[in-house]
């Protein structure tokens, strides 16, 4: 089964961090391209060059989906729920699509596994 994986699952793998065979092991893996975007900034910060990260991320063979209005929707939707956990678009957004598909999420944020939103949230470390 497909899992949605949160910015700092993909980031955790690409750098070998504790957790990175979780989120390698998973079949067709899904990312919203806000995350997407979160993880490209990432690789930019640490003074990844464009053509380079390009070519790290197409390695990766990611289902990329779009951030649509529906998702846009529902991403605003989960501001009142997660405000007082501080999350980001990103991470409202990851939470979002893995809701919309019905799929687990993976993540490194613990804060996610509380927020009885019916997700299953599944902490990589």
């Amino acid at each position: 089964m497909s899992s949605v994986l949160d910015a700092s699952a993909r980031l955790a793998a690409l750098n070998a961090k504790p957790g990175s065979e979780i989120v390698e092991a998973e079949p067709d893996p899904i990312i919203s391209a806000v995350n997407l975007s979160e993880v490209v900034a990432k690789l930019v910060e640490r003074g990844g060059a464009g053509q380079d990260i390009r070519a790290a991320i197409d390695a990766l063979q990611l289902e990329v989906r779009d951030f649509d209005v529906e998702l846009a929707h529902a991403a605003g939707l989960l501001r009142r729920v997660t405000r007082q956990q501080g999350l980001s678009l990103g991470d409202r957004a990851c939470l979002a699509l893995a809701q919309s598909l019905g799929l687990p999420v993976l993540t490194t944020d613990r804060t996610w596994v509380d927020l009885g939103l019916g997700i299953d949230v599944r902490v990589i470390r």
